[in-house]
């Protein structure tokens, strides 16, 4: 017999040798997702201009390029508040099929808050960022392993925040990172440096919670061109039958969204479970987040993205 693949006709089906069937497109697996959040954690805080940061950084990008994506860093450089010294700051912009120009952007925050502000008894203690800050990158991480074979005419970038959550006082700004990027998106557009277009903008936040509700963020809802948007997600989970998106708004947060809608203009919204007992506190550990809802909300995710056309 030749090297050929041969068919079999077996009762009237047609039977491929294995070597021959279509791969299965990659599913989202909430215990590898989980598994990167514990490697991130392992780093310890990462607070932006860290030597942590950095090693988080260069992990990343290690990934991300492993797994066929291109990567560039956005840096930029803050005051601190108290010292007056110059912080670093950079942005990583994970690009998959580079050549389409109708893209979607999935963004989270990669750095930590410097102090557990909320912790009564150590307000000044370690913050991990388990929930807030590594969830979001694992889910990205994972995520990765989907992308190359991402099916359609729409390409997808993965946008890491830095600063976030640069606050060590009640006046500092949040979302350092995602301003500058929609500063810099928005000139570009206007000046017609950029031959792409951002259709949709989705960011994932502290979507880890053991006890997993994503309500829809009041912001994403108040906005017109951001409802279609907010609808068409927790369409994809309603039909996974996923009851942990809930199709009713409870919070407003001001998170990495707002600048890239208002300054950006790029329609944006928020999947992010607000109600986590253990928010900038020490208790922010990886034993309080959970393998499963990363599941639900990589699941959800990964297939609004193969919808997109």
């Amino acid at each position: 017999m030749s090297g050929r693949h041969v068919s079999l006709l077996v009762m009237g089906c047609l039977v491929l040798p294995s070597a021959a069937r279509p791969e299965e497109p990659p599913s989202f697996s909430g215990q590898r997702a989980m598994k990167h959040l514990e490697a991130i954690c392992s780093l310890g805080p990462r607070p932006s201009g860290s030597a942590a940061m950095t090693k988080q950084r260069e992990l990343l990008v290690a990934h991300f390029r492993a797994a066929g994506a291109r990567v560039s860093g956005q840096a930029f450089e803050i005051r601190d508040r108290r010292t007056g010294k110059p912080v670093h700051m950079e942005n990583l912009v994970v690009e998959w099929h580079p050549e389409r120009t109708e893209r979607v952007l999935i963004g989270a925050h990669f750095d930590t808050r410097p102090f557990p502000d909320r912790d009564r008894a150590d307000p000044r203690g370690v913050f991990l960022g388990a929930n807030d800050g590594a969830s979001g990158v694992g889910l990205l991480m994972e995520l990765a392993a989907a992308m190359p074979g991402l099916p359609g005419p729409v390409g997808v970038d993965f946008i890491l925040f830095d600063g976030e959550e640069y606050v060590v006082a009640a006046r500092d700004p949040y979302c350092l990172g995602s301003t500058f990027f929609a500063r810099e998106y928005a000139a570009g557009r206007r000046e017609g440096r950029l031959a792409h277009r951002y259709r949709a903008a989705v960011v994932v936040d502290m979507v880890a919670d053991r006890n997993l509700e994503i309500w829809q963020e009041g912001n994403s809802l108040s906005w017109p061109d951001t409802r279609p948007l907010v609808d068409s997600i927790w369409a994809v989970a309603r039909r996974l039958e996923v009851r942990e998106f809930v199709p009713r708004p409870r919070y407003t947060v001001e998170d990495d969204h707002v600048p890239l809608r208002m300054i950006g203009g790029i329609p944006a919204c928020d999947i992010i479970d607000f109600d986590y007992p253990q928010w900038h506190t020490t208790a922010d550990t990886p034993e309080h987040c959970s393998a499963e809802s990363l599941d639900t909300v990589g699941r959800v995710v990964l297939e609004w993205l193969r919808e997109q056309r």
